[in-house]
């Protein structure tokens, strides 16, 4: 028997910024239900790199999360007894989900700074196409492409 489809969670946006993309990525913050403090987080880290760009903090964020996001991902298949890599493409939500969490992983694996300041250098980094989110980005890429040769089993 197969498993019931999953109603998809209808998210309100924020209130500061109106934005729905803000609020998944506080939501994404948020740790054992503590909305209150993951806003603070957010929008601090948000108003950090406001200043420090000169730009919108939402043209940052979006900018930062299509910098993050990978085109490209790997899914282990199991064909003829062997597991192959195969290199599918991204669909749109599932690249922001997994930009949100490389940025948010990111950020709390530095050591030493208050989450505010960790999170805006990430998205300063992810802005500039540089940091560890980025990293990942590029590895998850430079493993698909060595993979090439098996995209023929991905249907």
């Amino acid at each position: 028997m197969r498993k019931p489809i999953k109603k998809k969670v209808i998210i309100e946006p924020d209130y500061k910024y109106s934005s729905l993309l803000v609020a998944k990525f506080i939501n994404k913050v948020m740790e054992m239900g503590k909305k209150s403090v993951a806003e603070k987080i957010v929008y601090g880290a948000l108003e950090r790199a406001e200043k420090e760009i000169k730009k919108p903090a939402l043209e940052i964020l979006d900018a930062a999360l299509n910098n993050a996001g990978p085109q490209l991902e790997l899914k282990s298949r199991r064909i003829g007894g062997a597991n192959y890599q195969v290199p599918y493409e991204v669909r749109g939500e599932r690249k922001m989900a997994l930009a949100f969490r490389w940025i948010i992983n990111a950020a709390r694996s530095v050591k030493g700074k208050p989450m505010q300041e960790k999170l805006s250098l990430e998205i300063i980094n992810a802005y500039n196409n540089t940091g560890n989110a980025i990293k990942k980005k590029t590895d998850t890429h430079r493993m698909a492409e060595a993979n090439k040769a098996f995209a023929h089993f991905a249907w």
